[in-house]
């Protein structure tokens, strides 16, 4: 049988399932999320989530690098080892990887085929409960031993908040997803902190006081011991270049009076990367698991994690950004001063209906030489038209183009002599439009 006829035959039988991230923002908000369905799903699968140890991973802005950190960690210190994240880049099965390697097209449809008799006698499953269940199976069914699971949404409802991981972490809260997790960051920091359970470790990256207090909070009262990066793990930059950078990390000791310190390397930048850094190192040692310093510095060094200020050229400057809300867009601004101050931008930008435009462009206005407004093939999707709008009414010269690839053949035909950054960020969707249509250019151009 042809594989990838299957295959595409089990994306659209996953797809036929309510898939809340292709929903806009007002049916989000009238979502029906409980745990109760998934609880149900995972019994009758006889809980693979519990046959391994999991580290459980929540946050607005940086969790899956975060999460790939300690899973690149965990392989190199020889655990056979799962990450589920989500949304995927370019394909499906990248949300379902061991040892940095995706589940197999033929893998995905075998899960499917396990699992729809199951599915049919539980009403009501989303999309991403039966994905996050089929990520749990292959994990179980794999012998994995340790796996690194990244919330989707929030984190109190969400499908994974099944687990009883050996750590919890919070990654940093922003506002996103305000429909559903709340207007304030105490609401949202409310919702990321149902991943707290009683008794287990919690690590936060630095938190603005609002969402700290939250988190506190709730870490005292399920008797839940609270690391915060920042307060008892204290990290300082180190050099930086387009090759990666350095950080140390000091953690306090509570036997002793005293601190150990490391130093790190990661091919990820900004220096967000390093909070991130700091903060999966904190999660790591509380994990209870056997990792030693040498397998961190070698999974930290060789992490991969695409389109997080992901150069893939250095001259002119082509750069894949997943930042999507004004918090990570401030951080984006910040990264490219640090790597390439005061050099001018194409950007090329699409967002969801639900986000803040005006905030996002406005945090990078001073670097804008063109918008290149756009659209994913995302049912959420804004029309480039109403970004061109919103751009003009800041000052800021725009122009539609689609589709997506068309903006990229744009922008670098304006880049061509001028030597101006190409940027691509707005929508993870768009992102990962930018890279295929990169990749294909760089193909075109190797024939």
């Amino acid at each position: 049988m042809d594989t990838e006829l299957v295959y595409n035959q089990a994306l659209d039988y996953l797809y036929s399932f309510v898939d809340y991230s292709l929903k806009k923002s007002s049916e989000l908000a009238k979502a029906d999320f409980n745990l109760d369905r998934m609880r149900v799903l995972m019994a009758l699968l006889d809980n693979p989530e519990k046959k391994y140890p999991s580290l459980h991973v929540a946050g607005t802005k940086g969790k899956g690098s975060t999460s790939a950190l300690m899973a690149s960690a965990l392989t190199a210190a020889g655990y056979k080892t799962g990450l589920y994240s989500s949304p995927h880049l370019q394909d499906y099965v990248e949300r379902i990887q061991i040892d940095g390697q995706p589940v197999s097209h033929a893998q995905l449809v075998e899960l499917v085929e396990q699992v729809k008799p199951h599915v049919a006698a539980v009403p009501k499953l989303t999309t991403f409960e039966i994905t996050t269940a089929l990520g749990f199976l292959h994990f179980a069914q794999q012998n994995v031993k340790a796996a690194v699971i990244e919330v989707g949404l929030g984190g109190r409802l969400d499908a994974t908040n099944v687990v009883t991981p050996r750590v919890s972490v919070i990654t940093s809260l922003s506002y996103d997803h305000m429909a559903v997790l709340g207007n304030t960051l105490t609401l949202i920091a409310g919702e990321k902190a149902g991943i707290i359970k009683p008794g287990i470790p919690v690590v936060s990256s630095p938190q603005k006081d609002e969402a700290r207090v939250v988190l506190e909070r709730v870490a005292k009262e399920r008797h839940a011991p609270l690391t915060l990066v920042g307060r008892e793990v204290l990290f300082t930059a180190g050099e930086h270049s387009l090759d990666g950078q350095t950080l140390s990390i000091s953690r306090k000791q509570k036997t002793e009076n005293s601190q150990e310190s490391v130093i790190l390397r990661v091919p990820l930048l900004g220096q967000h990367q390093l909070v991130n850094a700091a903060t999966a190192y904190a999660a790591l040692k509380a994990s209870g698991l056997d990792i030693r310093e040498a397998a961190i510095r070698k999974g930290f060094a060789e992490v991969s994690w695409p389109c997080r200020f992901e150069i893939v050229r250095r001259e002119p400057p082509v750069i894949l950004d997943s930042a999507h809300n004004q918090d990570s867009f401030e951080k984006l601004a910040q990264t490219l001063e640090d790597y390439f101050p005061g050099r001018p931008v194409l950007l090329i930008f699409g967002s969801s209906e639900d986000k803040d435009v005006t905030a996002m462009l406005r945090a990078l206005k001073g670097r804008l030489k063109l918008v290149l407004a756009t659209k994913a093939v995302h049912p959420r999707a804004i029309e480039p038209e109403k970004i061109v709008e919103t751009a003009n009414r800041l000052g800021v010269r725009a122009e539609a183009v689609s589709p997506v690839e068309a903006a990229l053949a744009r922008a670098l035909e304006l880049a061509r002599g001028s030597g101006e950054i190409i940027l691509s960020a707005g929508s993870m969707f768009v992102t990962a439009e930018v890279k295929t249509a990169w990749q294909n250019y760089v193909g075109m151009l190797a024939r």
